[in-house]
């Protein structure tokens, strides 16, 4: 079974009712499971409802962080810098 870091994201973030998703302009690279490296202008952090910087929620691809969470990308709660 491959790891899914969107999926650890949804596990917790059953623990916070409320939670928020800050975009920050700031480049980040990842890697895919091919080894391949990509390169992002932005990332995201999820934040709970204190503003605290939830651990292991920082995310590339807002789309499908929407498509794990079973929601539309319109229906998060994004706050830009």
């Amino acid at each position: 079974m491959s790891f899914n870091h969107y999926a650890k994201i949804k596990r917790i973030l059953a623990d916070y009712p409320d939670w928020v998703v800050r975009r920050i302009d700031e480049p980040t690279t990842a890697a895919t499971f091919s080894g391949q490296v990509v390169t992002y202008d932005h990332y995201y952090r999820v934040y709970d409802a204190s503003g605290a910087a939830i651990s292991y929620c920082k995310f590339q691809q807002l789309e499908r962080f929407a498509r794990t969470m079973n929601l539309p990308v319109e229906a998060i709660p994004i706050i830009t810098d």
